[in-house]
């Protein structure tokens, strides 16, 4: 008995995974099913273009968010539990128990259930917020019901040196009746093949390239380049004012009672929570993006820079 193949799309708002799905629309896949995982750290430019992808495609767009209640309530059971005979004072132990609760966005209550953000040597952000659910609540369903799967992911070989030796077609071994196959049809395309193919098709890119963003899934990414930081702190101070809301809460959930959303650079200098935080919060990363390259020394252009330019990474001027 043959099993019936479902094409799963991934897909972000971005550049890559907007092409991926037109072309699983020109090559008319069957079973075609595209999914967005909202990782709660989303522009929401970025959420009105996966409503108007879906509108332009005609190609339904499943909306997934990861949960993290359930592992937040035994990370507390743990801190009343076990923090005490770990040396740590009972007010540190109150403090992050009181934290310890979810707020319903995914991205803040991974990161509370961590007592940390993810970094460029820990991204566990992508594997928990956006692979994950996509697996739990789209694919394992259709694999256990005995169908294969046929994941189309958007990824290109110039984006890094890791993603130059994917293949482009790969099973993943799985418990269940159904076969899973990773399918990345486009990984020798670059990003103006990607943009091509919006062209192609009449479709819009997300408007986020036009204003300084080099990738458009979450706003910022802990990935962002130091330009790019300085634009969103121009154009959406609130995405700024939300981080910094997010660095109390995600260190009053630490031990080290620290946290903050881009990683320090400490230069092997032995440094506190405290100094840590002070050196690398948001707003002192902000006042960095303002520095020359080095980042000693003030700029004035950049500070004073009025966005008459383009700040489009892509040529994709406003």
């Amino acid at each position: 008995m043959m099993h019936k193949e479902h094409n799963i799309i991934s897909v972000s708002g971005g550049k890559d995974s907007t092409a991926l799905l037109l072309l699983a629309v020109e090559r008319e896949a069957e079973n075609l099913q595209a999914v967005f995982a909202d990782t709660g750290n989303e522009h929401d430019l970025t959420y009105e273009y996966v409503r108007y992808l879906e509108e332009a495609t005609r190609v339904p767009i499943r909306w997934v968010r990861a949960d993290f209640a359930g592992r937040i309530a035994g990370k507390k059971e743990y801190v009343l539990a076990k923090w005490a005979g770990k040396g740590v004072p009972q007010a540190d132990i109150d403090r992050a128990a009181a934290a310890l609760v979810p707020t319903g966005n995914p991205f803040l209550d991974l990161c509370i259930w961590k007592g940390r953000f993810p970094s460029t040597m820990a991204a566990f952000c992508s594997a928990e917020l956006k692979r994950d659910p996509i697996v739990k609540q789209v694919q394992t369903p259709i694999l256990a019901a005995g169908d294969d799967v046929r994941s189309w992911q958007g990824v290109r070989r110039d984006e890094s040196l890791k993603r130059r030796f994917l293949l482009e077609l790969e099973q993943v071994i799985v418990k269940h009746p159904g076969e899973l196959w990773n399918y990345r049809p486009i990984l020798d395309w670059t990003a103006e093949d990607a943009f091509a193919m919006h062209r192609k098709h009449g479709i819009k890119h997300n408007p986020l390239y036009e204003m300084g963003m080099g990738r458009v899934g979450c706003m910022p990414c802990i990935n962002c380049r130091k330009d790019e930081l300085l634009e969103i702190s121009r154009r959406f101070p609130e995405a700024i004012d939300r981080i910094r809301e997010w660095e109390a809460a995600v260190a009053s959930a630490s031990k080290r009672q620290a946290a903050t959303f881009f990683a320090m650079a400490n230069n092997g200098d032995s440094v506190t929570p405290a100094r840590a935080m002070a050196i690398s919060n948001i707003d002192a990363v902000v006042e960095w993006s303002l520095t020359s390259r080095g980042g000693k020394q003030f700029d004035l252009v950049r500070a004073m820079d009025d966005g008459l330019l383009c700040s489009s990474i892509y040529g994709l001027c406003e």
